[in-house]
């Protein structure tokens, strides 16, 4: 839907006031349009005090790391940490270490997560961090000494009541107990709820791991089941091969469906036969390779360097591995050779031009803030434990992960027939989030 006055007069504000940033327009021009029939339905949203503080984060750190290499050569990066709302509580959203890292990125990324923390209806608020630091490559000695570096700068800024980071590209368990540890150092105290994703030994949680690969994938049979459909022998794309890609085909294998085909930054993996778990893992965890090893391992599969695995016939396809990575040349590709449903894993892999491209299809197809949100899901599982220093069992949370995000399943479908948008899961999630944020922000006052 066009956006009217007043709201094109914010986007083009937010575009002069933040140059340079393309994929932070990208995600505040969706939102904008996305909740259009709410602020038409309900005038006193259209306040533009409200939407500016909407998508004006509330803080931006950024903060010089300097770390020494095994060679004893000193390097210098940038660190980032964004608090964009804390309306439903304490800043919670991921850090990112990779090279492509920058203001612009961590913005789009925490404002997405105010969404996306919305929906799952745990009260946390959005932020987002991390580095232009590229852990490829690099030792372990390397990794934790950039890892204190960057918190020793971070710990003035986090605080279980205060900023809750967590995970997301190039940073997994070890990384956080590496911050973690330096966390605890600097302020002399065991504060288990201030980082989630944590080693079970150190406070983490059972299923926290797998929880945006498996929520992908509970968001999928919720979907498919809304249209008479199963995973049960289903042919699925995964992008990506890191943490949400890998459990995502654990999970689907488990379903009964086949994954043919998955990627790294270096090209796709394609095994007709069902891309398999544990060779994956073996690839990814005890050699640390790229794919193309995995084709060293299993004979009837073939590794395509440079290119992405949008060509390969499915059914479904879930983007795993970063933003605007699918595009509209893809999207035609995907239709073309039978799908029938996308769900993002990642935070926004799909341009604007390939989600046109998937709805004028009539595809199913979920935005990332929806599907992926078993993450930080579980993560706010995670701090509900440290609170209470309890651990609950890997059934019982992984259960409670599955009706979340059949919960939000349902709050995107029921919110999107309420704006006669049936079926449009992108307006049922921006709308829902929207609509719950702006009434906690109305709550609190002008602050």
């Amino acid at each position: 839907m066009p956006l009217d006055a007043v709201t094109t007069g914010l986007y083009n504000e937010i575009v002069s006031r933040n140059p340079a940033e393309p994929e932070f327009h990208q995600a505040v021009s969706e939102v904008l349009h996305s909740i259009q029939p709410a602020l038409q339905r309900q005038p006193s949203l259209r306040d533009a005090s409200l939407l500016q503080r909407l998508c004006e984060p509330e803080r931006q750190v950024m903060f010089r790391i300097v770390w020494v290499d095994d060679n004893g050569t000193t390097h210098v990066n940038r660190g980032f940490r964004v608090g964009f709302s804390s309306a439903l509580g304490p800043y919670k959203g991921g850090l990112r270490f990779h090279r492509s890292v920058n203001l612009g990125v961590v913005k789009f990324l925490a404002f997405e997560q105010i969404f996306k923390n919305a929906l799952t209806g745990l009260g946390i608020g959005a932020g987002k961090g991390g580095s232009d630091f590229d852990p490829s490559g690099r030792s372990d000695g390397e990794i934790m000494r950039f890892c204190q570096a960057y918190m020793t700068e971070l710990h003035r800024h986090i605080g279980p009541q205060t900023d809750i980071p967590a995970g997301d590209i190039g940073v997994g368990s070890r990384e956080i107990g590496y911050l973690f540890g330096q966390y605890k150092r600097i302020t002399n105290r065991f504060e288990a709820g201030t980082l989630t994703g944590k080693d079970l030994v150190i406070g983490g949680s059972l299923v926290r791991p797998e929880a945006t690969g498996y929520g992908v994938v509970y968001f999928v049979e919720a979907m498919l089941a809304e249209r008479g459909h199963s995973l049960e022998d289903k042919t699925v794309v995964v992008s990506g091969s890191g943490n949400v890609a890998q459990h995502a085909i654990a999970k689907l294998h488990q379903m009964g469906a086949t994954v043919v085909a998955c990627s790294d930054s270096s090209g796709f993996l394609h095994d007709p036969s069902g891309v398999r778990p544990d060779v994956l893992h073996e690839v990814k965890h005890v050699r640390r390779a790229k794919l193309d090893a995995y084709a060293d391992l299993v004979p009837a599969a073939r590794f395509v360097p440079g290119r992405s695995p949008w060509d390969i016939p499915c059914e479904i396809a879930v983007p795993a591995a970063t933003q605007n990575e699918l595009g509209e040349a893809d999207a035609v590709a995907l239709v073309k050779n039978g799908l029938i449903a996308v769900a993002e894993g990642a935070n926004m892999p799909c341009t604007p031009k390939a989600v046109e491209v998937f709805d004028e299809a009539g595809i199913a197809f979920a935005p990332g803030k929806a599907a992926n949100a078993g993450g930080v899901a579980t993560s706010a599982l995670e701090m509900q434990q440290n609170a209470c220093r309890d651990r609950w069992s890997f059934s019982d949370t992984d259960k409670t992960l599955a009706d979340t995000m059949r919960s939000i399943h349902n709050t995107c479908l029921i919110t999107a027939a309420n704006y006669e948008k049936p079926g449009d899961y992108v307006t049922g999630a921006n709308i829902s989030g929207f609509l719950t944020v702006a009434s906690a922000m109305n709550a609190l006052g002008l602050v």
